[in-house]
């Protein structure tokens, strides 16, 4: 009789029957086959989140994508399980998103820190009733011990954070400190990320990424589209006036 096979080890989380999946930038490379070690390791799946949770998520990771779209050299992932020990399949971590630098654009089933010989240097966790407790204890406490520069979270609907948006770096000593965040006119909150050089905004439910290089916000689909539409409608009137002279 054959030996007995041991059984795999069970994924943290209960996957759901189906998640959305972010769009892969336009100028991404064609995935490689998976590695074996890829294949081996779990995918913690998407946890279930209110339109609120995931609007944060999805603008968040598309921005950053899209920041990030022309460099080979940095990578943005959003609900990518991370193994951070070769060899242990459970002992793992999936961030909402989160950035790497120095790490190839390219797609990926997991993330296996061994072998991309790094960790992640931002994270952003949007915090909801069934994640909160984790990113404010578990999480935190392993992102800092694998020495993620930045840790981020965000509460779009102000029932779990107080502040609802807090920001914490890595100090001397290697512990998290948390960053100043200042109130906007509109009364929301704005916080500085060295590591992305951006300001990350608590505008009620929404999160949003401004750019003190241009001095301008990083437009959603949805912004882009409001624009493009103003545009053309005031060339049209230009063109109105033009003809009527």
């Amino acid at each position: 009789m054959p030996p007995a096979q041991p059984k795999p080890a069970r994924s943290l989380k209960r996957p759901p029957r189906s998640a959305p999946k972010l769009q892969q930038p336009a100028n991404t490379p064609v995935d490689p086959p998976a590695r074996d070690d890829e294949d081996r390791y779990p995918d913690l799946g998407v946890p279930p989140m209110i339109s609120d949770h995931w609007k944060a998520l999805e603008d968040s990771a598309t921005l950053l994508e899209t920041r990030y779209a022309d460099r080979d050299d940095v990578f943005v992932g959003s609900g990518l399980t991370i193994h951070y020990v070769d060899g242990s399949e459970d002992r793992a971590i999936q961030p909402d998103v989160f950035v790497s630098f120095g790490s190839p654009n390219r797609s990926r089933r997991v993330w296996l820190a061994w072998e991309e010989g790094k960790f992640p240097d931002f994270v952003l966790e949007v915090a909801s009733k069934s994640t909160y407790r984790r990113d404010e204890r578990e999480k935190r406490a392993i992102y800092e011990r694998l020495g993620v520069a930045e840790y981020w979270q965000f509460d779009p609907t102000g029932e779990y954070l107080n502040p609802i948006l807090q920001g914490r770096c890595l100090n001397a000593a290697g512990t998290y400190a948390l960053l100043p965040l200042t109130t906007t006119p509109e009364g929301g909150l704005r916080g500085v990320s060295e590591v992305i050089a951006l300001h990350i905004c608590a505008e009620g439910p929404r999160l949003r990424l401004f750019d003190p290089a241009t001095g301008k916000f990083l437009l959603n689909h949805q912004e882009e589209h409001r624009g493009r539409l103003a545009a053309e409608a005031e060339v049209e009137q230009l063109k109105r006036q033009l003809a009527s002279r």
